[in-house]
């Protein structure tokens, strides 16, 4: 396909893009208008826990559903192939899981903050460092899921790149200052819906059909989904993608405060259990449009891989860069696409500070001073406030974070993984104690970042990782027409140009097995590490006063 690609948006497109972020701003402004009830913490952070399954169901879909999905997830799908598509089955698991395992231990205690349940259960040490992870955790993830989408709008607009972080950053910080959950449970998934669709409208089009781009991709060995290798170095397998991928999706589902104070603020256990299983079909829906539009970008560039040839300079480019090139005579859907990538960031960065002003107003503030349920709620609006702008200061941070970039992003997982084990310590095991659980806590964090910062500096050699083979025979570029791709470096999950510290081989060779660990598998190691360390601990330092006073109560809920 040709190659000369227009250099920027036009208007149609930025007047697109223009109207998803004021109709994102103006849905904060009605909530703010419409509800004049008095103001508490609680109807700002849970929206009164008067939702109903099918608002919450979307907001629990779009949450997590950010840039880095309409971005990376193609990307992933064109380099390592199809495979992907198993997270349907993790997907699947997690509902279920949640549903029946966590979601009544939190509903029943009518908590704001899911760290309150480890100071009734464990002690209030224990509240404090799982709040302190999920705080660092949530401003590093936040802060490049607001420079990714920037980064892609600076590149196929030639915007600014720090206007588009901040305009990014302050709307997101705006509606849900002042809109509060409510604001973020209406946030339009549909946009993310509309832009992959008109890809894959298109790419279907120009390409004859859907059974020739299922074609390519098989000749190409995309579809490579019956891989059920069991060695766990290999980056994708059934195994991995499966089994890692519950693991990764459970810890954001079943525990993570921007998931767990979504179906806490349904109006009834019943509410809350749907909106958990009709979020699992928005999912589906959108993993399935990103895996296919992987083979899209793929059938369109079967011939001139646009990496390669060095049209664009990471892999999370190259969506962006179809897009800029199948719609040059369609303006508008260009716009259409950022403004997906933009609403899947919008969701994300709004869900996450809504839930960091919400822990630490309940787990930081209240408990240690007395103030009045209205005194709170202006807080809470002012933590929203403040972490917006940390969160904005931390995407300009990613930019300079080079190969780090994917250990930020990791963290997410590793992170998650021990507060999983923690979580899933205290609601399935009486016998845990306190000791046990800040051990096993501490012991699994400190292996998993072993383990994915290591893999940071020793990348999995391409023999686990099986990248694709790609081509370039049928390239004919002109450069003078086509658009600058390489003028920044875009984030991307799977980094192939890490500068490696100079140890021994010999060192390397003893540690290489760890690192090649697939990075779907930080999360299950940290969250075994947690479970196992914390019931031998427990075991040797006596569990005699478990079941007195409030902690019996609360494990007899536990089981309910």
């Amino acid at each position: 396909m040709d190659s000369a690609l227009t250099s920027s948006f036009v208007m149609a497109d930025y007047v697109v893009f223009a109207l998803m972020l004021g109709v994102s701003a103006a849905v904060g402004v009605y909530y703010a208008c419409v509800d004049k009830s008095p103001g508490t913490s609680g109807e700002f952070l849970t929206g009164g826990r008067r939702l109903t399954a099918l608002p919450v169901s979307l907001s629990l879909t779009a949450s997590f559903m950010s840039a880095i999905t309409v971005l990376s997830n193609p990307a992933e799908v064109y380099r390592y192939g199809a495979i992907l598509g198993f997270y349907t089955l993790s997907y699947l698991v997690t509902m279920l899981v949640t549903s029946e395992l966590f979601l009544p231990v939190f509903y029943k205690l009518a908590i704001t903050s899911t760290y309150e349940y480890l100071e009734l259960r464990f002690n209030r040490a224990t509240r404090l460092l799982g709040t302190m992870l999920f705080i660092v955790q949530t401003i590093l993830y936040t802060g490049i899921v607001i420079y990714a989408p920037a980064l892609a709008l600076n590149q196929v607009t030639g915007m600014n790149l720090w206007g588009a972080v901040i305009s990014t950053g302050v709307v997101c910080t705006f509606y849900c200052t002042v809109g509060g959950l409510k604001a973020v449970v209406w946030t339009d998934l549909g946009v993310m819906m509309a832009g992959f669709l008109s890809v894959i409208v298109r790419s279907v089009v120009l390409q004859g059909g859907v059974m020739p781009i299922i074609s390519d991709s098989q000749r190409g060995g995309r579809l490579n989904v019956w891989d059920f290798d069991t060695n766990p170095l290999r980056r994708h397998t059934f195994w991995t993608v499966t089994v890692g991928g519950s693991f990764v999706w459970i810890s954001i589902y079943g525990i993570n405060q921007a998931q767990v104070q979504r179906y806490i603020s349904c109006k009834s256990l019943a509410h809350a259990r749907l909106s958990l299983y009709i979020n699992l079909f928005g999912l589906w829906s959108i993993l399935l449009c990103s895996v296919f539009a992987g083979m899209c970008l793929y059938s369109v560039y079967k011939h001139c891989d646009p990496w390669s040839s060095g049209q664009v300079s990471a892999s999370d480019q190259l969506m962006p860069y179809l897009v800029m090139d199948i719609f040059r005579a369609y303006p508008g859907l260009p716009g259409l696409f950022v403004a997906a990538a933009y609403s899947g960031s919008l969701s994300t960065v709004s869900s996450s500070i809504n839930a960091l002003a919400a822990v630490t107003v309940e787990d930081l503030i209240r408990p240690y001073i007395r103030l009045s349920e209205k005194q709170l709620s202006w807080i809470s609006k002012g933590m929203s406030l403040l972490y917006g702008f940390l969160c904005i200061a931390m995407a300009g941070l990613a930019s300079l974070m080079g190969g780090i970039l994917q250990a930020a992003i990791s963290i997410f997982g590793i992170i998650g993984g021990p507060l999983l084990g923690l979580f899933t310590l205290g609601i399935l095991c009486p016998w845990a104690n306190s000791k046990g659980a800040l051990s096993g806590l501490v012991s699994g964090l400190v292996v998993s970042l072993w383990v994915g910062i290591g893999a940071q500096i020793y990348p999995p050699p391409p023999e686990m990782t099986r990248p694709l083979p790609l081509s370039t025979t049928g390239c004919s570029f002109n450069s003078s027409n086509s658009f600058n791709w390489t003028s920044l470096v875009f984030p991307t999950l799977p980094v192939s140009t890490i500068t490696t510290a100079s140890f021994g081989d010999d060192d390397i060779s003893v540690l290489s097995p760890w690192y090649s660990l697939s990075y779907l598998y930080f999360s299950p190691l940290g969250t075994l590490i947690s479970i196992c360390i914390g019931l031998l601990v427990s075991v040797f330092t006596g569990t005699k006063h478990l079941y007195s006073g409030q902690k019996s109560r609360i494990f007899q809920l536990d089981v309910s």
